[in-house]
């Protein structure tokens, strides 16, 4: 059997592979420390001043700070708007490791409900995990002291000290200065899209509806902020640099605290408006809706329940009837149609038709009756004014034509937002041709022009519109824009705001201003006039004009019923006036729901208002 040979060691090739070896372990770790200093370079020559920077910044925070909000008064300087320290618990989203557990914990200490857990988690969900946002807000003392005795067990909880909005007068002013409520999703993309989101940085609120709103920016103010110095856990060490916050400019309004509250005294549960004006400049004195909702109950955020039982109240609180509603204008609107036949010389203040009760057209059967069914007699243009004779009007709008109509009425602002400063407003509905092909696709026919002539049909005008187009008459064509702000305030300075008149107007013959304003003078100081009742013994010479708003059909030779017919059905009580009637200060609207009845119910109204505004001394504070 031959034996296996044993291989001899070649040392010379195993040499040579070691040497391979070495010199490639040695290119590597060159290589390696060729990487290292080349990235020491980097960081200590090249990004140096990154790098600096960078660390500066985990040392140095900037903190914004949140202006206060502008205040609001009235016109004697009663506060309106306030803004009262309250304290709330907040949390910082990104500092929690488990929400639902640390949530489940507060609410063992404190008296948290599930709505207001379902709002902060759907907040933080809207906002930045690294924003502080309130859980709960308006923290009374004994909660305050108890989150306070167990914040070391939750890193990331505080309770902040805020000032937050107040409306002390509730649901006086609601719809007037409208109320403040958080920043949502889709405000906050509207802000970063106007380039303003940096001066909301601190900032939970903003305006919702009305003057909050409208005036958003002036009220807000500017963002201030604080370089501070901080450790590595984040606590502060020294305040480096503070740029303070600019307050936002308070505002004053026209409004007066009394004429408010008589309004809403004599409307009680009445459903309707009530708003008066300064016809020489457009300054709003009293802006009341009836009903009305408290504001507060959306500061902070308002609970479902409560939010529901507003939104579909059949009453709705929530809608502004003073510049939302719009309602058939009635007889309010005759002064206005007769001012447009003199001026046409359809009519002059001499000429007189017989009213039997009734107006039909040319070979039409049907009557357009009058609210007295044996009619008035003989009657001209005063008359027809003073007791509101229908088929004086019915006549006179079928001479004019519905194309007269329509444009005159619209240089006077009807169909036509007036301009007020919030956003919540109807343009109401002043018809024509075009309106009706467009909104109905039919034409107009002359039976559309009858009922229009005494401001019914498919007309219909906000209460604000309707003291507008008033004050038109008594300024001689000069169109006031109403404005509830009237000057603009901060430490240094007060802006007055009055925006000029505007001309609307021009007459043929200056005459038949005063024509049209004795008319209405009759029919509150004569005998006979549909306002007279109302105003007997008034310490002051005032002027208006009744109108009762029919809302449902009734048949050819029926008779209005109030009670047979469902009380949201029944007529509206409609009632425009001024005093004092040879230099006027203030014009009032009155609108009544389902009322009935202009010259019974919204006149006595009117009074009570004028009462107060010429005893009160409201007048006194020009």
């Amino acid at each position: 059997m031959l034996k296996k040979r044993v291989a001899i060691q070649d040392f010379a090739a195993e040499t040579r592979l070691f040497n391979h070896r070495a010199v490639v372990a040695m290119l590597v770790v060159a290589i390696l420390f060729c990487v290292i200093i080349f990235n020491q370079y980097q960081l200590q020559i090249v990004s140096y001043q990154d790098y600096q920077t960078r660390s500066e910044g985990n040392r140095i925070k900037v903190m914004p700070m949140a202006p206060n909000r502008g205040l609001i008064y009235d016109r004697s300087g009663i506060l309106l708007a306030e803004n009262r320290p309250v304290f709330s618990l907040e949390l910082v989203p990104e500092q929690i490791k488990d929400m639902d557990e640390v949530l489940s914990a507060l609410a063992q200490l404190i008296d948290i409900t599930p709505e207001q857990i379902e709002s902060f988690l759907k907040h933080v969900k809207a906002q930045r995990r690294f924003n502080s946002i309130a859980l709960k807000e308006q923290l009374d003392d004994t909660e305050v002291a108890i989150l306070a005795a167990n914040q070391h067990r939750f890193p990331g909880i505080t309770v902040e000290a805020r000032l937050s909005r107040h409306y002390p007068f509730g649901d006086l002013f609601t719809h007037a200065l409208g109320y403040i409520g958080k920043i949502n999703t889709r405000e906050l993309q509207q802000l970063d899209e106007d380039g303003e989101a940096a001066n909301y940085a601190a900032s939970r609120d903003i305006g919702k509806i009305g003057l909050e709103r409208f005036y958003q920016r002036e009220l807000h103010g500017t963002m201030g902020y604080q370089e501070v110095e901080v450790n590595n856990r984040g606590r502060l060490i020294r305040v480096l640099r503070s740029v303070p916050a600019v307050s936002g400019q308070n505002i004053h309004l026209g409004l007066d605290v009394g004429l408010q509250l008589t309004a809403q005294q004599v409307l009680k549960d009445q459903r309707g408006a009530i708003v008066a004006m300064d016809p020489r400049d457009g300054a709003v004195l009293a802006f009341y809706s009836n009903p009305s909702y408290d504001p507060n109950l959306f500061v902070h955020g308002i609970s479902s329940t409560n939010y529901n039982a507003l939104l579909h109240s059949r009453d709705k609180p929530l809608f502004n009837r003073v510049t939302q509603a719009t309602y058939p204008p009635a007889s309010t609107i005759k002064p206005h149609l007769a001012l447009l036949g003199l001026e046409t010389n359809t009519i002059t203040p001499s000429s007189k038709i017989w009213d039997p009760g009734y107006f039909m057209l040319p070979n039409v059967d049907h009557r357009f009756r009058d609210h007295i069914s044996w009619g008035h007699g003989w009657v001209d243009i005063y008359t027809a004014v003073m007791k509101s004779c229908d088929t004086f009007f019915y006549e006179l709008g079928v001479k004019l034509g519905i194309d007269r109509i329509s444009e005159y009425m619209g240089k006077m602002g009807f169909g036509e937002r007036t301009g007020i400063d919030i956003f919540e407003e109807s343009s109401g509905i002043m018809p024509s041709r075009g309106w009706k092909r467009a909104r109905h696709n039919q034409p107009w026919y002359l039976g559309d022009t009858v009922p229009l002539s005494i401001g019914q049909s498919y007309w219909t005008t906000t209460p604000l519109q309707l003291i507008v187009a008033t004050a038109v008459i008594l300024n001689e064509g000069q169109l006031a824009t109403p404005h509830l702000v009237t000057a603009f305030s901060d430490e240094q300075n007060t802006t007055f705001h009055s925006p000029p008149l505007q001309p609307a107007i021009e007459v043929v013959d200056p005459n038949n201003w005063q024509v049209v304003r004795d008319t209405m003078h009759r029919t509150v100081k004569d005998i006979g006039g549909t306002a007279h009742k109302a105003f007997i013994g008034a310490s002051y010479d005032a002027a208006g004009k009744t109108g009762t708003a029919q809302l449902a059909a009734i048949a050819q030779d029926a008779k209005y019923d109030a009670k047979a017919i469902d009380e949201r059905l029944r007529d509206n009580a409609m009632y425009i006036g001024y005093a004092p009637y040879d230099n006027p200060s203030i014009v009032i609207a009155v609108a009544l729901e389902n009322a009935g009845g202009g010259g019974s119910n919204a006149a006595p109204i009117a009074r009570h208002m004028l009462d107060y505004y010429f005893t009160a001394g409201v007048n006194a504070n020009e």
